[in-house]
């Protein structure tokens, strides 16, 4: 008998009583349902329209008071409102007579109406007040129709009472009877599972003891075939396994330590740190390097070693990690800005973190190879870089300050007249000035924004507010130009924190892009959303758009995508993302050729500033 046919054996008596419960729970439940449908249907409908009659009955018996009083228009509207309601539900109370007694009780009500409704018309045909004769004939009369349609009220209650006595006597039952079957399947359950425990205990406990074997290494372990089922099947598998096993053990042992040794000396032998970390954030393997510049000594052991390791290192490898293990492919640092300074006994060393994904046979990732470029000498000569660039552009404003300035006075001759070729030689000249001095300009706020030197007072503001001023700053260069500026601020927004004015000048810089590059009839929008705890902010164009090639370079010092004609010298882009890399935020760029562009960055708001506060504390 094969396992299967054993496992399902034992599943039979919990199945046909799973079966009976169902069979027994749907019946029953159909026999409430019934008696809640007979409740709803027969005597609900009764009930309302009794209390509906006894209702109606009460305000006509308020109407002769009205006409004694001399009040007759209430009293006529009244009656002229709830005569006609009482007959109405009382044809309904005629049409749904379902309970024993119920017929009788309508006639009978139908009789004391039909005595009262003689009376009071009488009454409202009077014309001077109401006599008191016939009060006293209406007093008896309304005290009989009340009292018929009480007692439709009390036959319709009494159904109703005991149809709930019966669903309750059949939910009772219904807990029984699925009890007793219930106690009864676990009885044969337990009773199967201990027959097909006891069937399999022996094989599969020789099976466990042989795999636990073959653990510990030991390949000449071999387990018992006991039975002809699929556990008899898996333990003649297993001993052709640890066949195989020991003769792969003898043949390739041998190669796979020479392999291993080779890699591991050839990690060793880069200069710079690198570890292997698992998906599942253990670290499996550290070069030399690593182990002396990190301090990582045992990666075996139960803590985990990166936790020893300074806060901004820890954070710089655990990103470059989950980048990787996400399926993102390759982590690249953006630039030297992001390195991390790790304290070193000569000098401090400053490192830019890698990450390469492992892949497993399968495709599946297994494991991420974060190495540590050492980037001191780089970023040295990259921040010499930057000063001179700062110092040139900042020895620069003096003179050509003075050079604007005395072309200024040549252009309004006030050293003597010109003629019509000097003077359009000489605005040439200032409108060349003027754009060298925005690039001086540009530069000297790049090197401030870089060095951290810029004043960084943040404050709430609203996102709409920014949008507005943003648009209001471009408006008549954008009517110019014939193109058309738009505006999508969703409502409402968390204010954010930042800078007013290094953010409109974000803004500024992405809208006067936007216009540079849309031609005349073209659109310009700007749009803001929530995103999380970010609030993202979009400058869309239609203009040519940018090829995929330069998408990532477009946010770079001096760059400018070939072919284009337009003014520039490629540095608005690059201040926009040292802005808003300052505010916490990142800024990136979506386009299409021939289908405009989509430049967004996002900004942290003031909740999620308050929350990183709180947990900080």
């Amino acid at each position: 008998m094969s396992l299967k046919t054993k496992l399902l054996l034992a599943q039979a008596p919990l199945g046909i009583s799973l079966l009976l419960i169902v069979w027994i729970a749907i019946s029953t439940v159909s026999r409430l349902g019934e008696h809640s449908r007979g409740i709803l249907k027969d005597n609900f409908q009764s009930v309302l329209a009794a209390q509906r009659m006894m209702e109606s009955i009460e305000r006509l018996d308020r109407v002769p008071l009205f006409l004694i009083t001399g009040r007759r228009a209430e009293g006529l509207a009244m009656a002229s409102e709830h005569h006609p309601r009482f007959e109405a539900q009382l044809r309904i109370e005629e049409g749904n007579l379902t309970e024993p007694g119920e017929a009788e009780a309508a006639q009978e009500l139908r009789r004391c109406w039909t005595e009262y409704e003689e009376v009071f018309t009488r009454s409202l045909s009077s014309p001077k007040g109401l006599p008191e004769e016939v009060y006293r004939k209406l007093e008896p009369r309304f005290r009989a129709v009340k009292g018929a349609a009480r007692k439709i009220l009390e036959i319709n209650q009494d159904a109703m009472v005991h149809r709930d006595r019966v669903a309750q006597l059949s939910a009772r039952r219904l807990n029984t009877a699925l009890g007793g079957v219930a106690l009864l399947a676990l009885s044969l359950g337990v009773i199967g599972a201990v027959w097909l425990t006891r069937r399999l205990l022996v094989p599969l406990s020789s099976l466990v003891t042989a795999v636990r074997r073959i653990g510990e290494r030991d390949l000449m372990m071999r387990t018992a075939v006991l039975s002809d089922d699929e556990i008899g099947e898996l333990a003649r598998e297993f001993n052709q396994m640890a066949d195989r096993l020991a003769e792969y053990e003898r043949s390739a042992t041998g190669k796979l330590l020479q392999a291993q040794r080779a890699t591991q000396a050839a990690i060793d032998s880069i200069p710079y740190p690198v570890l292997v970390l698992g998906v599942d954030r253990t670290v499996i393997s550290v070069n030399e390097s690593g182990r002396s510049l990190l301090k990582i000594n045992d990666v075996k052991s139960d803590e985990n070693p990166l936790t020893r390791l300074e806060p901004e290192l820890r954070d710089v490898i655990e990103k470059a990690r989950d980048h990787v293990a996400s399926g993102k492919g390759p982590y690249i640092p953006p630039g030297f800005e992001v390195a991390v300074r790790v304290a070193a006994p000569r000098e401090d060393r400053y490192l830019l973190a890698r990450g390469t994904p492992l892949y497993a046979q399968n495709g599946s990732i297994t494991g991420v190879t974060v190495v540590l470029q050492d980037v001191t000498r780089l970023r040295r000569f990259h921040e010499l870089k930057d000063d001179l660039v700062a110092t040139v552009a900042h020895e620069f404003r003096t003179p050509l300050t003075s050079l604007h300035m005395a072309i200024h006075l040549c252009v309004e001759e006030k050293v003597g007249p010109l003629t019509e070729k000097q003077l359009d030689l000489l605005h040439a000249a200032r409108q060349d000035c003027e754009r060298l001095q925005g690039i001086v300009d540009d530069l000297l706020e790049l090197a401030r924004l870089h060095s951290g030197k810029a004043p960084f007072d943040r404050e709430p503001h609203d996102p709409r507010s920014l949008v507005d001023g943003v648009l209001e700053a471009h408006r008549n260069v954008a009517a110019d130009k014939g193109i058309v500026l738009e505006q999508d601020v969703a409502e409402p927004l968390p204010r954010v924190l930042v800078v007013r004015d290094s953010i409109l000048r974000v803004f500024s810089n992405l809208v006067t892009n936007g216009l540079r590059h849309t031609r005349p009839g073209g659109t310009v929008r700007i749009l803001a959303r929530e995103e999380g705890v970010m609030v993202r902010f979009e400058v869309t164009d239609t203009g040519e758009g940018i090829a995929p090639e330069y998408q990532k370079r477009i946010f770079e010092r001096f760059f400018r995508v070939p072919g284009q004609t337009t003014e520039g010298a490629g540095l608005g882009l690059a201040i926009a993302r040292e802005i808003v890399t300052r505010h916490g935020g990142t800024i990136g760029v979506e386009s299409e050729v021939g289908q405009g562009s989509c430049f967004f960055f996002t900004i942290p708001s003031v909740a999620s500033d308050v929350e990183a506060g709180s947990e900080a504390g």
